[in-house]
């Protein structure tokens, strides 16, 4: 059953907005043992995935997020090989992780392994890489395999996590960072998604705060749109271990060998750009 109003409406309660979508129908539901997935198709958004009643997926916009996740991480490193994505279950960030042909190994780590299935029945296309011999599926808790990483054995890791609640809220902490900052390599580079610069300036002042006790380098926080997110503006984070982030491999990101639909090198660039009111916001 769809609502009786006929509409999805993600409500955010301390932005006090909310953001609705037009449905056809609801085609699938289930509660996890971590959280409530729904599964729609809507009017002009085409699929629709909701965990515990927030919007996390739609066909509609989903490869800006992917790709602005991904490919600013992997061009800025010089050898990207061996890539850790936490979270990220519905595999389109490791989709956009295996188009690199640097990259030997690409390991996901996602707690709820029906997020993943469910994906890879409703959207195909975002599982497509799903069975790429380089790829390694792993069930289990992000924060303890970090923990557990061995020092030095990757080169970037992706953190795609939901919000900062419950079980995701130890994914933004110094704690965790010094364990991200131990397992990556020389010029290694840690990015998780960081929410909407608009509403939530606080948590990135938080995330860019701890990871530089982590002992990162040099932190960047890349702006992009989200138009099925909070605000419709959404960041990603980026750390890196002993280099700077304003340098990226332009020439190989302008003559990439596979296909994108939002990234460019002067995507990157201007993503980097800052509003006027971030420096205050972020103190």
């Amino acid at each position: 059953m769809i609502p009786d109003s006929g509409w999805f409406t993600e409500i955010c309660e301390e932005c006090g907005s909310a953001f609705s979508i037009k449905l056809k129908e609801k085609v699938h539901e289930e509660q996890t043992p971590y959280q409530y997935i729904e599964i729609y198709e809507t009017e002009t958004f085409g699929t629709l995935m909701t965990l515990d009643g927030l919007v996390m997926v739609t066909d509609k916009d989903n490869f800006i997020y992917h790709e602005m996740m991904v490919h600013p991480a992997l061009f800025a490193h010089p050898d990207p090989k061996r890539v850790l994505i936490i979270g990220g279950g519905d595999c389109g960030s490791l989709r956009e992780v295996l188009k690199h042909g640097t990259v030997e190994l690409a390991e996901q780590v996602e707690l709820d392994e029906r997020v993943t299935r469910v994906s890879e029945k409703f959207f195909p296309e975002l599982t497509e890489s799903n069975n790429d011999p380089r790829a390694r599926l792993h069930f289990t808790d992000g924060i303890k395999w970090m923990a557990d990483a061995k020092p030095e054995s990757y080169d970037v890791i992706i953190v795609d996590s939901t919000d900062p609640v419950g079980p995701a809220a130890g994914l933004f902490s110094e704690a965790f960072y010094r364990d991200c900052f131990k397992a990556l390599r020389a010029h290694g580079i840690v990015v998780g998604q960081s929410e909407s610069p608009l509403f939530h300036a606080s948590i990135i002042k938080s995330m860019r705060g701890a990871l530089r006790a982590a002992g990162f380098q040099d932190v960047a926080t890349l702006n992009f749109p989200q138009c099925s997110y909070p605000s419709g503006w959404w960041t990603a984070t980026l750390a890196c271990k002993d280099a700077s982030l304003s340098d990226f491999r332009q020439d190989a990101a302008a003559h990439k060998d596979f296909p994108t639909r939002y990234y460019n090198p002067a995507m990157h660039t201007a993503a980097l750009a800052t509003p006027e009111f971030f420096p205050e916001a972020l103190g």
